[in-house]
């Protein structure tokens, strides 16, 4: 198949379209710590079918590109040295597996996307490989995978190790891990197999099926892959590495990136890095979809939505909050007085993180407490939080996307699925009045979909030299 060099999406207005995926996570905590006691949350709801079917299906109502899971497989456990306050608050753990939301999920809609973190650290490529392409049979192709390489100590010191390795170690170990995966779904199998002749009892013909003869510095896979090619083969890639080797990777493999900066002019940096990245690979600035984390609360107006917000304040858990900063930052916030100036703190870290949030919220100069600090990502964690009706919400989105060159969103949820409900009710509508949000869903794949060019890895992918289809056309 010919791709064609990719281009922002539009809309049939001929507007920029903006693109929006749900952040979630397979716990009660995740962004917004303390507030799973708000007498409307359901997050707690987290471990049963109905709340996650339920989600997926106010999303589709709602025309979103897709569902985004995040994961973490180990405990924060720099707070305090030890897991307690994030057990105690709820803070990401109890987390449960998101592959295995995907199923009911897909069977309560048509056109939703899924996008899955996993791990490169600790599982073989050989038996992810086979569960990607499952799901993505299961899902008719709707399935994108969030690649990380691992950031908590506790999870690999869990998997028998002393601790993750070094950080450019993880991602040449990652970069290998992923030449087995497109080698397994790209390679194996060409697309014509399966032949399912019932006359000859012949299900699958032997000469289309290859070994990959992988033999690497960390991996060793020689024999074939258990599954036949799925609608995407290879799933959407996605990525959320924002230092420089995390750019260059994701330049290589990313086709959807997340990133997190709480201020415009932080995200634009971001969003330059990472197309110039796709470029050095040898790619499309814009065959990279880049999602920028928002939290939106929003309502039938200003003063609702000021209303609404003023209500879930009162809801912070701030030890939750210096939970998730602490394993974010590295930094353990346990040593520092909940109500001791920031100025007074002697961490580098700390000073630079603070001062971007000042910014973000426009109390410049202004003195923060530790307090503070954990408050200002209670509700929406780390990203930007929009406060606004649906008209005015909209007009600050199209504002971001403008002013940053982002494709779109991953909107984190202060209480669930109330956020994305009124998002839905509020905020759609009016980016679609806008010109900037899709009426109605394209067909086919989650790949196709984002892109509208066809079900498979284009050619300037990294991984379709892996290809057995072009192998076939120019041999």
């Amino acid at each position: 198949m010919t791709h064609t060099p990719s281009q922002p999406p539009t809309t049939p207005a001929g507007q920029r379209e903006i693109l929006f995926n749900a952040f979630d996570m397979n716990c009660v905590v995740h962004q917004s710590p303390g507030l799973w006691r708000h007498p409307e949350d359901r997050a707690r709801e987290y471990n049963t079918l109905k709340y996650w079917t339920d989600v997926a299906k106010t999303l589709e109502k709602g025309l979103f590109d897709g569902l985004f899971i995040a994961d973490v497989l180990g405990p924060y456990d720099v707070y305090a040295s030890n897991p307690d306050a994030a057990l105690s608050s709820g803070a990401q753990v109890p987390v449960n597996d998101p592959f295995l939301l995907v199923s009911a999920m897909a069977a309560v809609t048509e056109h939703l996307g899924f996008g899955l973190t996993a791990g490169t650290a600790y599982e073989h490529p050989y038996p992810f490989a086979r569960r990607l392409g499952s799901l993505d049979h299961l899902t008719g192709g709707r399935v994108g995978w969030n690649v990380v390489t691992g950031y908590l100590p506790s999870a690999a010191q869990n998997m028998g190790q002393e601790d993750q390795l070094e950080h450019d170690a993880r991602y040449d170990h990652a970069d290998e891990y992923m030449d087995v995966v497109y080698k397994l779904l790209e390679g194996s199998w060409e697309d014509d197999a399966v032949v399912a002749d019932k006359a000859s009892g012949v299900f699958t013909d032997t000469s289309k099926v290859h070994r990959i003869e992988h033999q690497g510095e960390h991996f060793k896979t020689p024999g074939i892959s258990v599954v036949e090619p799925s609608p995407q083969r290879t799933p959407v890639i996605y990525q959320a590495g924002a230092s420089t080797r995390g750019r260059a990777f994701a330049g290589k493999h990313a086709e959807a990136v997340f990133i997190n900066p709480p201020t415009k002019e932080l995200a634009k940096q971001s969003v330059q890095r990472i197309r110039q990245a796709a470029v050095d690979a040898g790619r499309d600035p814009y065959s990279v979809r880049i999602f920028a984390m928002q939290t939106v609360v929003t309502g039938a107006d200003d003063a609702a939505a000021q209303a609404k917000y003023d209500d879930l304040v009162q809801y912070i858990d701030p030890i939750g909050g210096l939970v998730l900063m602490s394993g974010w930052m590295g930094l353990d916030l346990s040593q520092f007085d909940l109500d001791q100036p920031i100025g007074d703190v002697e961490s580098n870290a700390i000073q630079s993180t603070v001062e971007t949030f000042q910014k973000a919220s426009g109390r410049e100069g202004e003195p923060w407490t530790v307090r503070q600090l954990a408050e200002w990502v209670g509700v929406g964690g780390f990203g930007p939080v929009i406060v606004g009706g649906g008209e005015s919400a909209a007009r600050q989105l199209v504002e971001w996307q403008e002013e940053t060159d982002v494709d779109g969103f991953n909107l984190a949820y202060h209480i669930t699925p109330g956020t994305f409900e009124d998002i839905v009710e509020h905020v759609v509508p009016e980016l679609q009045k806008l010109g900037r949000y899709k009426t109605e869903y394209t067909s086919g794949t989650m790949r196709h979909k984002l892109f509208g060019d066809g079900d498979h890895l284009p050619d300037d992918h990294h991984g379709a030299q892996f290809q057995l289809r072009r192998q076939t056309q120019t041999s």
